[in-house]
């Protein structure tokens, strides 16, 4: 099959042994952002498969449309930059295993940098070292401060327990359900959701975007945050009520953010308003992008391709589509 891969910024994927598996496909892999319509279409002209790196780019009907060839979208996670009403229309099956059962480690550990990295303040103190000017303010430690998990799922789980390993009291929040499971495995729920902003000196967000959780955290909830308190966030900036984090902030409460994750990406405007902010450690979406991650995402995604050209797809989102797949076309 002809496959082509979107967004592999630093050609990373050539490099891991699980590329093996698409010996024997024609295989093209693109290595900078495009979002045009008029662009992919041409880029992807002849593609029969299509691997996405998570939600880089988005893939709607008006480009749909103008694929004909295409058999197949393989990706792994959610997927709400994917027309999946247009896919079974046209006939593409979308193939994305949910993972469900394995945390990601390289998020969580990635979220505890960015704690560490805010609280102790250092890329200020980098920044003031290498301007000559040795320290710049003062940090605070994290023993005996109060964690907050907001969702306490696969990813939360774990930076809980960051959390008890550095000397944290940890408090959970989210949906009954998830209090449930958190008292099971016994963890301390907050009161109240009020109780849970105006207690906790570090909140991390460590839920999926679904039309359920947008914009859960609202600017009220940011308000009764400590003025010594961290916001983290490497889930999804969509999480967060819009321009409620820039407003808080810059009132005060809380005092500091960590934020991996941002409302359009990639950011490349110097002056979006979150890295214009001294409060602010801000990195670009790389809560997944580790070499380990990627072998175990991308084992996934090309597991999805053969099964696929074996005539047996599996972890399939759409399987109304089943019923209109494409056949493949000849060259032209």
């Amino acid at each position: 099959m002809k496959i082509s891969i979107l967004d592999d910024y630093h050609d990373t994927l050539r490099t891991l042994a699980c590329f093996g598996k698409l010996a024997g496909h024609e295989v093209k892999v693109w290595n900078d952002h495009v979002q045009d319509t008029d662009a992919l279409a041409g880029r992807l002209k002849d593609t029969e498969a299509l691997v996405l790196i998570r939600e880089r780019t988005k893939i709607q009907a008006p480009l749909l449309e103008r694929l004909p060839r295409l058999r197949l979208i393989s990706q792994r996670s959610v997927y709400p930059h994917i027309d999946i009403d247009a896919c079974t229309r046209l006939g593409v099956i979308v193939c994305s295993n949910m993972h469900a059962d394995t945390p990601s480690y390289a998020t969580a550990e990635l979220t505890w940098g960015l704690v560490l990295a805010a609280m102790r303040q250092i890329p200020q103190q980098m920044a003031s070292l290498r301007a000559g000017t040795w320290q710049t303010g003062v940090g605070s430690t994290l023993r005996g401060k109060t964690l907050g998990i907001y969702s306490y799922g696969r990813i939360g789980k774990v930076v809980a327990e960051y959390g008890k390993a550095f000397g944290m009291r940890v408090l959970i929040w989210g949906r009954e359900a998830t209090l449930a499971k958190a008292r099971a495995e016994g963890q301390v729920p907050a009161q109240s959701r009020e109780a849970f902003f105006s207690e906790c000196d570090v909140i991390s967000l460590h839920m999926r975007l679904v039309d359920a959780t947008r914009g859960i955290v609202k600017a009220g909830d940011l308000a009764r945050m400590k003025p010594s308190a961290l916001l983290v966030n490497t889930s999804r900036a969509g999480l967060i009520e819009p321009g409620a984090l820039v407003n808080a902030l810059k009132t005060g409460r809380p005092g500091m953010a960590a934020v991996d994750v941002f409302e359009e990406e990639p950011v490349r405007d110097t002056r979006y308003p979150l890295l214009t902010m001294e409060n602010v450690v801000a990195t670009p979406h790389i809560g997944y992008v580790s070499r380990e991650e990627y072998e175990a995402q991308f084992s996934d995604i090309f597991d999805q391709i053969i099964a696929f050209a074996a005539g047996a797809p599996i972890n399939v989102v759409n399987p109304a589509a089943l019923q209109f797949v494409r056949a493949p076309q000849g060259d032209r």
